[in-house]
C-alpha cells in the first residue's frame, strides 16, 4: 500500500489577520465620511484648514489599501511596516489640531479616529503584548498631546486602547503556545502510530521465527541448543528494542508566516483501490481451521474493506499463536465470526489454563506486547476493541469488533501478553 506524507498546517493567526485586514478597510472608510459629513459640538464645519484634513484622510486611503497584502500574515507584516504604519496614526493624531482648531477645546474625534487601533492591533498580533503596550504607548501619549488639557473621556480612550491591545496580544501569545503543545502531540501520536506498525510486524514475523528456533533448538540439543541460545538473546534485544521505541522523536517544524506545522507518513488509501474493494473475511480466516482449531462462520459472505479484514485476519491469527504458546500444543481452540449490520465480531476462545491474573502487564514490561501489539494495536487503528476475558484453569476468550465503515481510533495501547 502507498504512503504519503500529510502536512498539517495550523494556525489560529490567520482569522486575526483576516479580521485585522478588514478592520482597517472599514475603520478608513468610517474616518473618511466622519470628516465630510461630521459636524462639530456647535453644528458647524469641523476644520477650519479642510486642505490638512483632505490631504491626510487621501494619504491614509491609499495607504490602507496599498497595503493590505501587508497585513494577510505575520510574514508580510515586517518590523518596518509596523512603525511606519504607527508613524501613519501618530501624524494624523498630531494633524487634528491643525484642521480642526476647536479640537483641543472640544473632544472630538482624531482624523484618523479608530483606524488608529489598527496599527496597535497589527502590533498585538504580530509580536504579543509586550509589542502591543509598545506602541499603545505611543499612541497614548500622542492622543494626550493633541487633545493640549485632556479630559477624562481622553484619559478612558487612551486606556481603553491600552488595555485592549495588551489583552488581545496575551491572548496571541497563549494561543501560539497552546498550537506549538498541540502540533507536538500530533508529531509524538503520528510516531507513536509509526512505531506501533513496525513492532507489530517484527512481533508477527522475526520474533515468532526466533522464539521457533530457540525452543526448536533446545529440544534438539547440540549445536543447535547454542544456535536456539542465540536465537532467544536476539529475541530478548529485539524485544527490548520494539518496547522501547523504534522511531526517534520528531520535531514540530514552525513557520512564522502560517503557524506551526506537523508533517506526518500516512497510508495513502487512494493509491490502491483494491485495498479498499470488499473483502468476504471467511476466505481469510478459513485457513486457520485445522484438527486442533474449529472454524463457525455465517453462511453469506462477510463483507469488510481489504486493509480491514487483513488486519482483523492478522489480529486472529496472533491470537491463536497465542494459544499454541501460551496454552500449549493440544489445547483446543475456536474461531466464531458473526457478521452485524454495523460491525463484524470474531471470537477466538481456547481451553487451555487461561491468563493468570498480572501476567500481562508483566508480558508487556519484558517486551512481550503480543496483545498490546498484535491484537489491540490492529483493532484500535481499525476503530474497534479488542476485549479479553480470561478465567485461570477455564480458557480465554478474545473478542475483535470491527465497524463496517473504519476510522481511526486515538486511544491508548492495551496491554501485553
Amino acid at each position: 500500500m502507498a504512503k504519503r506524507e500529510r502536512v498539517v498546517r495550523m494556525s489560529v493567526e490567520l482569522p486575526l489577520w483576516r479580521a485585522l485586514t478588514g478592520y482597517r478597510v472599514l475603520t478608513m472608510v468610517y474616518a473618511v465620511l466622519l470628516a465630510i459629513f461630521g459636524k462639530d459640538n456647535f453644528g458647524r464645519e469641523r476644520f477650519e484648514r479642510p486642505w490638512i484634513a483632505v490631504a491626510y484622510l487621501a494619504f491614509l486611503a491609499v495607504w490602507t489599501l496599498a497595503t493590505l497584502p501587508k497585513v494577510r500574515s505575520a510574514a508580510n507584516c515586517t518590523k518596518r511596516f509596523l512603525v511606519a504604519d504607527l508613524v501613519v496614526a501618530l501624524t494624523g493624531i498630531l494633524l487634528t489640531p491643525l484642521a480642526d482648531v476647536d479640537s483641543q477645546t472640544f473632544d472630538g474625534p482624531t482624523l484618523p479616529s479608530i483606524w488608529t487601533a489598527g496599527a496597535v492591533l497589527a502590533f498585538a498580533i504580530k509580536g504579543g503584548w509586550r509589542w502591543a503596550a509598545f506602541a499603545s504607548t505611543f499612541v497614548a501619549a500622542a492622543n494626550i498631546i493633541q487633545r493640549g488639557e485632556p479630559s477624562r473621556d481622553t484619559y478612558h480612550n487612551v486606556l481603553l486602547v491600552w488595555v485592549a491591545s495588551i489583552a488581545i496580544g496575551y491572548v496571541v501569545e497563549v494561543a501560539r503556545a497552546s498550537e506549538r503543545t498541540l502540533a507536538r502531540a500530533l508529531e509524538i501520536e503520528a510516531a507513536t502510530r509509526e512505531r506501533e506498525r513496525l513492532a507489530r510486524d517484527i512481533h508477527d514475523s522475526v520474533l515468532q521465527v526466533l522464539a521457533m528456533v530457540q525452543r526448536r533448538g533446545t529440544a534438539i540439543g547440540g549445536e543447535a541448543a547454542d544456535l536456539g541460545r542465540m536465537a532467544g538473546e536476539q529475541e530478548v534485544a529485539l524485544r527490548t528494542l520494539v518496547s522501547s521505541g523504534l522511531v526517534p522523536p520528531t520535531r514540530v517544524s514552525e513557520d512564522a508566516a502560517e503557524g506551526a506545522v506537523v508533517r506526518t507518513v500516512e497510508v495513502d488509501e487512494k493509491a490502491d483501490p483494491a485495498d479498499r474493494a470488499p473483502c468476504d473475511l471467511r476466505a481469510l480466516l478459513a485457513p486457520h481451521a485445522g484438527s486442533r482449531t474449529s472454524f463457525a462462520e455465517p453462511g453469506a459472505p462477510v463483507l469488510l474493506p481489504a486493509v480491514s479484514a487483513r488486519e482483523l485476519a492478522a489480529a486472529v491469527g496472533a491470537a491463536l499463536d497465542n494459544v499454541r504458546v501460551h496454552a500449549g500444543p493440544d489445547a483446543q481452540a475456536w474461531i466464531l465470526v458473526e457478521d452485524e449490520p454495523d460491525e463484524v465480531i470474531v471470537t477466538v476462545r481456547d481451553d487451555g489454563p487461561g491468563i493468570p491474573e498480572g501476567r500481562l502487564a508483566q508480558a508487556e514490561g519484558e517486551g512481550r506486547l503480543g496483545v498490546a501489539l498484535s491484537i489491540r494495536g490492529r483493532l484500535r487503528d481499525l476503530g474497534g476493541t479488542a476485549e479479553l476475558i480470561s478465567v485461570p484453569g477455564q480458557g480465554c476468550e478474545v473478542e475483535l469488533k470491527v465497524p463496517k465503515a473504519p476510522k481511526v481510533s486515538r486511544g491508548k495501547a492495551g496491554t501485553g501478553r
